[in-house]
């Protein structure tokens, strides 16, 4: 495959951040904008969205000055597993709680890697589930169940 830029990896990364910065700008213009000192609902995602395309834009720029390596080969399983523990998360938060749901998240997520080893991953679910619990839902008082429902909470 023939290529102008001499960096594909900063290309399409460019590409990318400008696809999602100029997809929030337009799904935001339809909110109020509000101003500096009383900002409206579109304030921030058109803000962020502008630095994205920002950042893009350089990307892309840079693609064609600095010299990179090829873009590799598509990890199918990483995006499956990924895609589905953030899924079975969504869909089990509410019933089984967040104890739950969250340690399955990063198990799942964790073995699309192909440095997979349980202890790192085990110790890093029971971290961050930790963390979440205390943060999210004692500190910012997010709606969410320790444990859900489903056992018995």
């Amino acid at each position: 495959m023939i290529s102008l830029s001499r960096n594909p990896k900063d290309f399409w990364t460019g590409i990318i951040y400008i696809s999602f910065g100029l997809a929030s700008v337009l799904i935001a213009r339809d909110y109020g904008m509000g101003a500096a000192l009383k900002m409206g609902p579109a304030y921030f995602p058109t803000i962020l969205g502008g630095l994205l395309v920002g950042i893009g834009v350089i990307a892309v720029i840079r693609s064609f000055i600095v010299p990179g390596a090829p873009v590799g080969a598509f990890a199918f399983k990483g995006l499956a597993l990924v895609g589905f523990s953030v899924l079975l998360f969504g869909l089990i938060v509410r019933g089984a709680g967040l104890a739950v749901a969250l340690p399955l998240l990063v198990v799942i997520s964790a073995l699309a890697s192909a440095r997979f080893r349980w202890r790192p991953t085990l110790i890093m679910a029971a971290g961050l589930t930790v963390f979440c619990v205390l943060v999210f839902l004692k500190g910012l008082g997010i709606p969410l169940p320790t444990i859900g429902p489903w056992f018995g909470g």
